[in-house]
């Protein structure tokens, strides 16, 4: 997809403030490279929380953070080397909220093609793109169910070579497909 069809298909995202105190409020930003795909984050192995997992960068929206957009620009700084001033913001995609207590608006931003990328040692073990003919394709998602704390429940999992996306970021990827699609 062209920086142009891009801009088209999500030209509907919001840039409305955020509202919902009683979860850990959190901002991604989920980059978009024209011609390419979607980048992707594998979280370092010796991290606390969310440990080994693919991720979209992105964390806490801090009291100093003026938007869900800077906090999101701001954590793709620190965690991928990516310069605020690089990334052309879109808008929002709706929020997605956790069975964790994670409350996450999903900020869509626009890269160049080539761009570069830094990880921070320690804190991201991988950054890889899922490019744009696995996005798009209605039949690569797949919902999958499994027993958590003692309840069943069902989350999306993305195809992937190397990596297992699922939980969160595989569910905002289905969003943001079927937005990219324009579906429903």
């Amino acid at each position: 997809m062209t920086a142009a069809e891009l801009r088209s298909k999500l030209s509907t995202l919001v840039h409305a403030p955020l509202a919902v105190a009683e979860h850990r409020r959190s901002a991604v930003l989920v980059v978009l490279e024209p011609g390419r795909g979607v980048w992707l984050t594998r979280r370092s192995n010796n991290l606390p929380a969310h440990a080994g997992q693919v991720a979209f960068p992105g964390g806490k929206i801090e009291t100093f953070d003026a938007s869900p957009e800077a906090a999101a620009l701001r954590e793709a700084w620190e965690e991928v080397g990516l310069p605020p001033k690089a990334v052309e913001i879109l808008g929002r995609m709706d929020d997605h909220i956790t069975g964790t207590g994670f409350h996450i608006v999903p900020v869509v931003g626009l890269v160049s093609p080539g761009v570069v990328f830094h990880p921070a040692a320690g804190e991201v073990a991988e950054i890889f793109c899922l490019g744009f003919d696995i996005l798009l394709d209605p039949q690569a998602p797949q919902r999958r169910h499994a027993t958590i704390r003692g309840e069943v429940r069902a989350f999306w999992v993305w195809p992937h070579a190397e990596h297992f996306i699922w939980g969160a970021t595989a569910t905002i990827l289905v969003n943001l497909a079927r937005q990219l699609r324009g579906a429903a």
